[in-house]
């Protein structure tokens, strides 16, 4: 099987698999559109960009995938697989493991994907070394921003003074097992309702859509109506659609949404493949810092008779 990146010679081969992708970064493609459309592709073999594509043609059928890494995140994503429909070719797993190894050039620690939960792909994820670690649905809430609402002035772009409280919200809700793949937020990106700061938003927005994650609080009360404040308070939407992305341990909201009228996708499996990276300029101390006091080993003899 042989792989290599995909430049501008493979745009027929493109345009024949275009409308049979399998998308692995939901956020991404409802706000970015298409990945094998004509923007995605300009953006794949962007050099300047840690986005990747990648093409092989020596297996039963050719295969395409991608994969992409925001600088300064320990993770990357996959992006799509194709041809949707020939998922079950032996020579995948190896694909995919060439994605993640470019991945690991990137220096991510982890790669996620996102596939539906009866997906195809399954088998081939799992012999590349992905395990699911959540479940999440996305829930159209394009509807509620028309309606006006009373506690709209609650939510505010984040601030850096917001930030503290804000991981520290991250850590009462997202399960321990799981900061490792989805660390505490770093960046002043999203929206923070400052009533109590028991409500935060992150956003991913494209020309296509806005997908927002919330990180609420179990204790926090009238969760239906922020829900609706903050789509309704969300500025420049320009009719583009508005989604939730609730992951497992989020399900709670769920109820609320359902009494909003929003409309949930299929459930989808949230997967990860860790991967481990080798130090190789590692030097050993020369000498013992000043505030560390060393023990000197203490051997005592044992005197045996012959």
């Amino acid at each position: 099987m042989s792989i290599r990146p995909l430049d501008l010679l493979d745009i027929p081969i493109i345009n024949r698999y275009r409308n049979d992708v399998l998308t692995l970064d939901s956020a991404r493609a409802l706000t970015r559109g298409h990945p094998l459309g004509a923007m995605g592709l300009l953006a794949y073999i962007n050099p300047a960009r840690h986005l990747y594509a990648a093409i092989s043609n020596g297996g039963e059928s050719i295969l395409l995938g991608g994969v992409i890494h925001t600088r300064g995140d320990n993770f990357a994503k996959l992006l799509y697989l194709a041809p949707s429909s020939r998922l079950n070719d032996p020579h995948l797993p190896a694909f995919i493991e060439h994605l993640v190894a470019q991945a690991g050039e990137w220096k991510a620690f982890h790669v996620t994907a996102e596939v539906d939960e009866t997906s195809d792909v399954f088998p081939a994820l799992r012999k590349a070394g992905f395990s699911v670690y959540a479940w999440q649905k996305l829930w159209d809430v394009s509807l509620l921003g028309k309606t006006e609402s009373t506690s709209s002035a609650g939510w505010r772009r984040l601030q850096p003074l917001d930030l503290p409280a804000v991981q520290s919200l991250h850590y009462q809700i997202v399960p321990p097992l799981l900061h490792p793949v989805e660390p505490a937020p770093q960046r002043v990106i999203g929206f923070v309702h400052s009533e109590n700061m028991k409500c935060y938003a992150s956003v991913t927005s494209g020309m296509y859509g806005i997908v927002l994650t919330p990180l609420i609080h179990p204790d926090e009360h009238h969760v239906s109506e922020k829900i609706s404040a903050l789509v309704s308070s969300l500025p420049e939407r320009d009719g583009r659609r508005i989604y939730l992305n609730v992951r497992s341990y989020q399900t709670w909201l769920e109820p609320a949404l359902e009494d909003l009228g929003a409309q949930a996708s299929s459930r989808q499996a949230v997967m990860v493949k860790h991967l481990a990276r080798l130090i190789k300029e590692g030097q050993p101390a020369r000498t013992v810092p000043a505030h560390v006091n060393v023990q000197p080993s203490r051997i005592s003899r044992m005197d045996m008779d012959d």
